[in-house]
Protein backbone atom coordinates (compact mmCIF):
# COMPACT_ATOMS: atom_id res chain seq x y z
CA UNK A 1 0.00 0.00 0.00
CA UNK A 2 1.39 3.38 -0.94
CA UNK A 3 1.82 6.23 1.50
CA UNK A 4 -0.79 8.22 -0.42
CA UNK A 5 -3.31 5.43 -0.12
CA UNK A 6 -2.46 5.01 3.56
CA UNK A 7 -3.04 8.70 4.18
CA UNK A 8 -6.38 8.61 2.44
CA UNK A 9 -7.50 5.56 4.44
CA UNK A 10 -6.39 7.16 7.67
CA UNK A 11 -8.32 10.32 6.80
CA UNK A 12 -11.45 8.32 6.00
CA UNK A 13 -11.17 6.44 9.28
CA UNK A 14 -10.66 9.67 11.21
CA UNK A 15 -13.64 11.27 9.51
CA UNK A 16 -15.74 8.23 10.37
CA UNK A 17 -14.73 8.46 14.01
CA UNK A 18 -15.55 12.18 14.09
CA UNK A 19 -18.92 11.52 12.39
CA UNK A 20 -19.68 8.77 14.89
CA UNK A 21 -18.98 11.02 17.85
CA UNK A 22 -20.96 13.83 16.23
CA UNK A 23 -23.95 11.53 15.70
CA UNK A 24 -23.71 10.42 19.28
CA UNK A 25 -23.69 14.01 20.52
CA UNK A 26 -26.58 14.92 18.25
CA UNK A 27 -28.52 11.89 19.45
CA UNK A 28 -27.90 12.84 23.06
CA UNK A 29 -28.85 16.42 22.41
CA UNK A 30 -32.02 15.33 20.61
CA UNK A 31 -32.86 13.01 23.46
CA UNK A 32 -32.29 15.86 25.90
CA UNK A 33 -34.52 18.21 23.94
CA UNK A 34 -37.14 15.49 23.68
CA UNK A 35 -37.00 14.89 27.43
CA UNK A 36 -37.27 18.59 28.09
CA UNK A 37 -40.19 18.81 25.69
CA UNK A 38 -41.97 15.96 27.44
CA UNK A 39 -41.41 17.60 30.80
CA UNK A 40 -42.72 20.89 29.53
CA UNK A 41 -45.89 19.26 28.19
CA UNK A 42 -46.47 17.58 31.53
CA UNK A 43 -45.98 20.87 33.32
CA UNK A 44 -48.30 22.63 30.87
CA UNK A 45 -50.92 19.92 31.34
CA UNK A 46 -50.67 20.29 35.10
CA UNK A 47 -51.06 24.06 34.85
CA UNK A 48 -54.06 23.65 32.55
CA UNK A 49 -55.67 21.22 34.97
CA UNK A 50 -55.15 23.70 37.78
CA UNK A 51 -56.74 26.62 35.92
CA UNK A 52 -59.51 24.90 33.94
CA UNK A 53 -63.00 25.21 35.55
CA UNK A 54 -64.68 22.11 36.91
CA UNK A 55 -68.17 21.59 35.52
CA UNK A 56 -70.85 19.95 37.64
CA UNK A 57 -73.94 18.17 36.48
CA UNK A 58 -76.23 19.75 39.10
CA UNK A 59 -78.62 22.52 38.10
CA UNK A 60 -77.16 25.86 39.18
CA UNK A 61 -79.83 28.20 37.75
CA UNK A 62 -83.49 28.61 38.65
CA UNK A 63 -86.05 26.96 36.36
CA UNK A 64 -87.59 29.24 33.74
CA UNK A 65 -91.06 28.68 35.21
CA UNK A 66 -89.89 29.88 38.62
CA UNK A 67 -88.30 33.00 37.16
CA UNK A 68 -91.45 33.75 35.20
CA UNK A 69 -93.57 33.32 38.32
CA UNK A 70 -91.31 35.70 40.23
CA UNK A 71 -91.52 38.27 37.43
CA UNK A 72 -95.32 37.99 37.32
CA UNK A 73 -95.58 38.34 41.11
CA UNK A 74 -93.36 41.41 40.99
CA UNK A 75 -95.50 42.91 38.23
CA UNK A 76 -98.70 42.27 40.21
CA UNK A 77 -97.18 43.81 43.34
CA UNK A 78 -96.12 46.88 41.36
CA UNK A 79 -99.61 47.24 39.87
CA UNK A 80 -101.29 46.93 43.27
CA UNK A 81 -98.96 49.56 44.71
CA UNK A 82 -99.65 51.88 41.78
CA UNK A 83 -103.44 51.56 42.14
CA UNK A 84 -103.18 52.15 45.89
CA UNK A 85 -101.16 55.29 45.20
CA UNK A 86 -103.69 56.51 42.63
CA UNK A 87 -106.59 56.01 45.05
CA UNK A 88 -104.69 57.81 47.81
CA UNK A 89 -103.94 60.76 45.53
CA UNK A 90 -107.47 61.05 44.07
CA UNK A 91 -109.66 63.72 45.62
CA UNK A 92 -112.52 62.15 47.55
CA UNK A 93 -113.92 65.38 48.99
CA UNK A 94 -115.73 66.40 45.82
CA UNK A 95 -119.45 67.08 45.81
CA UNK A 96 -121.33 63.98 44.71
CA UNK A 97 -123.95 64.17 42.01
CA UNK A 98 -126.90 61.80 42.23
CA UNK A 99 -125.34 59.47 39.63
CA UNK A 100 -121.92 59.44 41.29
CA UNK A 101 -123.59 58.73 44.64
CA UNK A 102 -125.21 55.64 43.13
CA UNK A 103 -121.85 54.49 41.67
CA UNK A 104 -120.00 55.09 44.95
CA UNK A 105 -122.86 53.39 46.82
CA UNK A 106 -122.52 50.24 44.70
CA UNK A 107 -118.80 50.15 45.44
CA UNK A 108 -119.32 50.76 49.15
CA UNK A 109 -122.16 48.34 49.83
CA UNK A 110 -121.17 45.60 47.40
CA UNK A 111 -117.39 45.46 47.77
CA UNK A 112 -115.92 47.64 50.52
CA UNK A 113 -114.29 44.54 52.05
CA UNK A 114 -112.60 43.65 48.74
CA UNK A 115 -109.15 44.74 47.56
CA UNK A 116 -109.00 47.96 45.53
CA UNK A 117 -108.94 46.05 42.22
CA UNK A 118 -112.13 44.25 43.25
CA UNK A 119 -113.89 47.48 44.19
CA UNK A 120 -112.84 49.05 40.91
CA UNK A 121 -114.18 46.00 39.04
CA UNK A 122 -117.61 46.41 40.63
CA UNK A 123 -117.64 50.04 39.54
CA UNK A 124 -116.65 48.95 36.03
CA UNK A 125 -119.60 46.56 35.82
CA UNK A 126 -122.01 49.37 36.72
CA UNK A 127 -120.44 51.62 34.08
CA UNK A 128 -120.51 48.83 31.46
CA UNK A 129 -124.17 48.17 32.12
CA UNK A 130 -125.04 51.85 31.76
CA UNK A 131 -123.41 51.77 28.31
CA UNK A 132 -125.15 48.55 27.25
CA UNK A 133 -128.54 48.44 25.53
CA UNK A 134 -129.52 45.55 27.79
CA UNK A 135 -129.59 47.69 30.95
CA UNK A 136 -130.73 51.15 32.08
CA UNK A 137 -128.64 54.02 30.72
CA UNK A 138 -127.68 55.68 34.01
CA UNK A 139 -125.68 54.62 37.07
CA UNK A 140 -128.70 54.97 39.34
CA UNK A 141 -130.88 53.11 36.88
CA UNK A 142 -128.39 50.21 36.87
CA UNK A 143 -127.86 50.12 40.63
CA UNK A 144 -131.53 50.47 41.56
CA UNK A 145 -132.80 48.05 38.91
CA UNK A 146 -135.02 45.47 40.53
CA UNK A 147 -133.40 42.22 41.77
CA UNK A 148 -129.90 43.20 40.67
CA UNK A 149 -128.11 44.30 43.86
CA UNK A 150 -129.04 42.75 47.18
CA UNK A 151 -128.19 45.87 49.21
CA UNK A 152 -130.96 47.86 47.48
CA UNK A 153 -134.12 47.86 49.61
CA UNK A 154 -137.49 48.96 48.22
CA UNK A 155 -135.79 50.59 45.28
CA UNK A 156 -133.68 52.85 47.46
CA UNK A 157 -129.98 53.15 48.23
CA UNK A 158 -129.15 52.75 51.95
CA UNK A 159 -127.35 55.54 53.78
CA UNK A 160 -123.58 54.91 53.97
CA UNK A 161 -121.36 55.97 56.85
CA UNK A 162 -120.18 59.11 55.10
CA UNK A 163 -117.46 59.86 57.65
CA UNK A 164 -115.76 56.47 57.25
CA UNK A 165 -112.55 55.78 55.36
CA UNK A 166 -114.41 53.12 53.37
CA UNK A 167 -116.85 55.72 52.02
CA UNK A 168 -114.05 58.15 51.12
CA UNK A 169 -112.28 55.33 49.33
CA UNK A 170 -115.47 54.36 47.49
CA UNK A 171 -115.83 57.97 46.30
CA UNK A 172 -112.23 58.02 45.05
CA UNK A 173 -112.66 54.73 43.20
CA UNK A 174 -115.96 55.92 41.70
CA UNK A 175 -114.14 58.94 40.30
CA UNK A 176 -111.27 56.85 38.96
CA UNK A 177 -113.69 54.48 37.22
CA UNK A 178 -115.97 57.23 35.90
CA UNK A 179 -113.06 59.21 34.42
CA UNK A 180 -111.33 56.10 33.04
CA UNK A 181 -108.15 56.72 35.02
CA UNK A 182 -107.36 53.00 35.42
CA UNK A 183 -108.00 49.91 33.28
CA UNK A 184 -109.97 47.47 35.40
CA UNK A 185 -109.32 43.74 35.22
CA UNK A 186 -113.08 43.32 34.80
CA UNK A 187 -112.77 44.68 31.26
CA UNK A 188 -116.14 44.46 29.50
CA UNK A 189 -117.85 42.41 32.23
CA UNK A 190 -121.57 42.93 32.79
CA UNK A 191 -122.13 40.44 35.61
CA UNK A 192 -120.47 39.19 38.77
CA UNK A 193 -121.23 37.00 41.75
CA UNK A 194 -119.55 35.82 44.93
CA UNK A 195 -117.47 32.65 44.64
CA UNK A 196 -119.50 30.85 47.31
CA UNK A 197 -122.59 30.81 45.07
CA UNK A 198 -123.15 29.49 41.56
CA UNK A 199 -126.17 31.17 39.93
CA UNK A 200 -127.72 29.39 36.97
CA UNK A 201 -127.09 32.32 34.62
CA UNK A 202 -123.30 32.00 35.11
CA UNK A 203 -123.23 28.81 33.01
CA UNK A 204 -124.30 30.81 29.97
CA UNK A 205 -121.74 33.60 30.45
CA UNK A 206 -118.03 33.95 29.69
CA UNK A 207 -115.85 34.39 32.78
CA UNK A 208 -113.46 37.31 32.48
CA UNK A 209 -111.61 37.32 35.77
CA UNK A 210 -111.75 36.41 39.45
CA UNK A 211 -110.75 39.03 41.99
CA UNK A 212 -110.72 38.00 45.62
CA UNK A 213 -114.23 36.66 46.37
CA UNK A 214 -115.94 37.79 43.14
CA UNK A 215 -116.09 36.23 39.66
CA UNK A 216 -116.78 38.58 36.74
CA UNK A 217 -118.51 37.64 33.47
CA UNK A 218 -119.41 39.02 30.09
Amino acid sequence: MSRKTHRVSAAVIAAGVVLTFSNAELSGAFAQVTDQGTQTEEQAQGAADATNPIFVSKEVVQPVEELQAQAENAAVATKIASLRKLVAETDSEYQLSEQMRCLAGAIYFESRGEPLAGQLAVAQVVINRSESNSFPSSYCGVVLQRSQFSFVKNGRLPQPRTGSDAWKQAKAIARIAHEGMWDSEAGDSLYFHAKYVRPSWSRKKVARTTISSHVFYR
